[in-house]
């Protein structure tokens, strides 16, 4: 529930609250208990490489930045519905779509960290999943936490109505497939070693990272109920909020250390991977994040939304991290 503008809002509170509870359900869901209605449950070995991937690490961003819309957006009026009833619904299918885009998240770093694509060792200050696991074991987890995804976005129409969950999940197939995070990646591999222009390093960090960041916000806000206009805006603010945060990430792969970031520094560099760092130098760089925070601060002003404190922290923390 959203904090009135009357109280002082604490967005580490905040974050702590909306932790928990996606904490919880992640924990529910990713598990072979969650399988139990099946004919089947899942082989105990493959869940436990998907719970490896998914939980105990990660800084939830995604899962945060749906909350934060949801509720910016959740007092739209429906009629015929009581008021307490609407935030109930809303509110389970935020969460599960809080949920499915840190699965799709999840999966997504099971496979880049593979040998046939970035062969990193280190993910979230522990080995990758194919390190723990082995590579065979790791793939059949990442494909099974992308399926997982979009099952948790297609519980019975009860839950959720058929047309809800039919436009989150094209949110999310889109902003991973080709045209999105997938899309993104298999730019990055083509451009090792190669000059980008920054025109084409955006669109790689816009597809790659941005895409899914973005649909975050925009997931956040189909569970509730918008005008265009704030649809629009809200859509700009996670555009550049995507952008930001991968140009963050270029930047503290040279300036933070393995320990800090929780996966191996300095990967860019010894990959002769383009990056807004060797395109720009780090201070233009920096520079650079800092306008891109002020472009998203500036579109929720044009949302129209009351209270958008939380969307202002989350933008606040993406570009003024350390790790």
């Amino acid at each position: 529930m959203t904090t009135s503008l009357s109280q002082v809002f604490h967005l580490e509170d905040w974050i702590s609250r909306q932790l928990s509870v996606v904490e919880q359900a992640l924990d529910q869901w990713v598990s072979v208990d969650a399988s139990a209605h099946l004919e089947h449950q899942a082989p105990s070995e493959l869940m436990a490489a998907m719970r490896y991937a998914v939980l105990d690490g990660g800084k939830r961003l995604r899962p945060l930045l749906v909350m934060a819309a949801f509720e910016a957006v959740q007092y739209g009026q429906t009629p015929g519905m009581s008021q307490s009833a609407l935030r109930a619904e809303m509110s389970q299918a935020a969460l599960r779509a809080a949920c499915a885009v840190e699965l799709i998240h999840a999966y997504s770093l099971v496979h880049d960290d593979m040998p046939c694509m970035d062969n990193d060792i280190l993910r979230r200050g522990k080995p990758t999943v194919h390190v723990a696991f082995g590579e065979a074991s790791a793939l059949l987890a990442g494909d099974a936490l992308q399926a997982l995804a979009f099952e948790l976005l297609t519980p019975d129409v009860a839950v959720m109505p058929a047309t809800q969950q039919a436009h989150l999940c094209r949110l999310l197939a889109r902003a991973a497939g080709c045209t999105g995070m997938a899309g993104g990646q298999a730019i990055d591999l083509a451009s090792v070693g190669l000059q980008l222009s920054e025109s084409q390093l955006q669109e790689m960090h816009r597809l790659k990272t941005g895409a899914l960041l973005e649909a975050s916000v925009m997931m956040g806000a189909a569970c509730g109920h918008t005008s265009v206009v704030t649809w629009n805006a809200l859509q700009e603010f996670g555009a550049a909020i995507g952008l930001a945060f991968q140009v963050v990430d270029d930047v503290l792969d040279v300036t933070a250390d393995s320990v800090t970031l929780g996966k191996t520094a300095g990967k860019d560099a010894d990959s002769c991977k383009p990056t807004y760092v060797s395109l720009m130098g780090l201070s233009e760089a920096t520079a650079f994040a800092r306008k891109l925070k002020l472009q998203a601060l500036d579109a929720l002003e044009r949302t129209g939304l009351a209270d958008v404190r939380a969307l202002q922290g989350l933008a606040e923390t993406v570009v003024d991290r350390t790790c």
